[in-house]
C-alpha cells in the first residue's frame, strides 16, 4: 500500500502536469522515464527521489515546495492522508485559461470572452 504522503505528491504532480498541458509520455521523457513510471510517480505506487522531483519542478515550471504544501507534522493533510483530490472543473478551467493565453490577437480574446458570457447566461425561454 503506498504512503499516503506518496499518493498526495503523486497527485499534485499530476495536478501540474495536467494544468501546463502536458501528457505522462512528455513528461516522462522530459526527465527521463517511461509514461508508465508517470503513472507510477503519480498514484504514489513508485517514490520518486529527490533529484527526481526536482527534475520534474522544473520541467513543469514550478517550486518543489508546492508538491509538499499543507504535508507537515501537525497538518490534517498527514493525518488524514487520503490524498489530494483534483476537481475536474480545475482541471478544465486551467485548459481554457492556457487555450486563452494562446490567442495572440486582443480583438479575437474579446469575440471569445463575448462568446463564452453568452453561453454561460441561461436562455429565459429555456427555462
Amino acid at each position: 500500500m503506498p504512503h499516503p504522503v506518496d499518493v498526495t505528491v503523486g497527485n499534485r504532480v499530476r495536478e501540474m502536469r495536467i494544468r501546463k498541458g502536458f501528457s505522462q509520455q512528455v513528461l516522462g521523457e522530459s526527465v527521463g522515464v517511461s509514461f508508465q513510471q508517470v503513472q507510477k510517480y503519480e498514484r504514489g505506487t513508485n517514490r520518486m527521489g529527490s533529484s527526481r522531483l526536482i527534475q520534474i519542478a522544473d520541467v513543469l515550471d514550478v517550486p518543489v515546495a508546492t508538491f509538499f504544501e499543507g504535508l507537515g507534522k501537525h497538518s490534517e493533510t498527514a493525518a488524514a492522508a487520503t490524498g489530494y483530490d483534483i476537481d475536474p472543473l480545475d482541471v478544465k478551467a486551467s485548459k481554457v485559461a492556457r487555450d486563452w493565453s494562446r490567442i495572440g490577437d486582443p480583438r479575437l480574446q474579446g469575440k471569445v470572452a463575448e462568446m463564452l458570457r453568452s453561453l454561460a447566461r441561461p436562455d429565459p425561454s429555456a427555462l
